[in-house]
């Protein structure tokens, strides 16, 4: 034994910088992984990395959002669902809402039917397995998709499998949100 002091324990060099990002939101990363990975498995290691990575908010309006562009110029009933989210906003058929909505997997979970005030509506798009929207995003050659609608989204709302039935994935969005 020496009586010499020892030199302190160095820190490690590097420390985690917070959150692990969401690796499913590289397309290449996603297509390689689906060429070994049966389609449930790849559903539930993407929904893990999107629990992981939480929602992004980079554009919650849905008006607005860079990864609903495509969903926006879908036209169903008549209608495209920018026109749709337009005619929201300006409070007229309300009566009609809700049926545009469901024909994307939208729900509309809160909103403020007063004509002359902002709507402060609270979307939820599906984003399950089976969703509505999968075959329009599929079409376009999205398969990662819902890592990119999780980026924009103000909130993901995950509820868990059950014995008769499967994982349900929302992803939240707002028309008119306060402070805008």
């Amino acid at each position: 034994m020496t009586n010499k002091k020892q030199p302190p324990a160095k820190p490690p060099t590097e420390a985690p910088a917070g959150p692990v990002g969401n690796p499913f939101l590289n397309a290449e990363f996603y297509n390689r992984m689906r060429d070994y990975t049966e389609r449930d498995a790849a559903f539930s290691k993407e929904l893990a990395a999107i629990a992981a990575a939480g929602a992004g908010k980079q554009s919650t309006d849905m008006r607005t959002a860079p990864s609903l562009q495509l969903l926006r110029a879908v036209v169903k009933k008549g209608q495209s669902l920018d026109v749709m989210l337009g005619r929201i906003v300006q409070g007229v058929e309300l009566g009609l809402w809700e049926p545009w909505m469901s024909a994307f997997g939208i729900e509309i979970r809160g909103v403020n039917y007063a004509k002359p005030e902002q709507r402060n509506a609270r979307l939820a798009l599906d984003m399950s397995l089976a969703c509505k929207v999968n075959s329009v995003f599929a079409n376009a050659g999205i398969a990662n998709w819902r890592s990119l609608v999780a980026e924009d989204c103000a909130q993901i709302q995950i509820d868990k499998p059950t014995e008769k039935s499967g994982a349900k994935v929302y992803a939240i969005f707002y028309l008119d949100a306060p402070g805008k």
